[in-house]
């Protein structure tokens, strides 16, 4: 088997932070003129506001390239996330892991999923893998990320994956 490897796309992780940002100051400048801190219809579009900004100022710094390296020879998941504030670097042995699962993040209802892989490893830590809020291509799709799980655990051996989690439900 060949040497795996993935990343994610910064650019829609830049493109929901600015907008975030943008919508909050919108909501600050458009509300700035409440009255007080009495509970009003004013202070709480400041508020949004203010919290939307916050947001968006986070989740920019914390954009950037995660790159997934999955080694069947050397039998090793390499994840290196590279932000404006630092080099992130995790090293996940294959027999570190118990199974994988599909966890998702999103509502059947309003038809807006996000999937990624949850690895259950065997001191009980679970590690998202193609994680949330990455925007890896086809990772709203259930289909895609299901081939990525059947794609693991072929490399993994094939005893390791059962299942959906239901504990990544929202």
């Amino acid at each position: 088997m060949e040497v795996w490897t993935a990343q994610n796309n910064p650019r829609a992780q830049k493109a929901l932070a600015v907008g975030s940002m943008v919508v909050g100051l919108v909501l600050l400048i458009g509300f700035r003129g409440f009255q007080g801190f009495v509970m009003s219809n004013a202070l709480a579009g400041f508020l949004l506001g203010l919290l939307l900004l916050v947001i968006g100022v986070a989740a920019f710094m914390s954009c950037g390239r995660q790159t997934v390296v999955i080694d069947p020879r050397a039998r090793l998941i390499s994840i290196e996330d590279v932000t404006p504030l630092g080099v992130k670097k995790r090293e996940i042995r294959f027999d570190a892991i118990e199974r994988v699962r599909i966890g998702y993040l999103g509502r059947a209802s309003n038809y807006l999923n996000f999937y990624y892989l949850l690895l259950i490893l065997r001191d009980g830590e679970e590690y998202a893998l193609f994680a949330l809020g990455r925007f890896y291509p086809g990772s709203s799709d259930r289909a895609v990320v299901e081939g990525w799980r059947q794609r693991l655990d072929a490399m993994l051996g094939g005893l390791r994956s059962n299942g959906q989690s239901s504990a990544a439900k929202r």
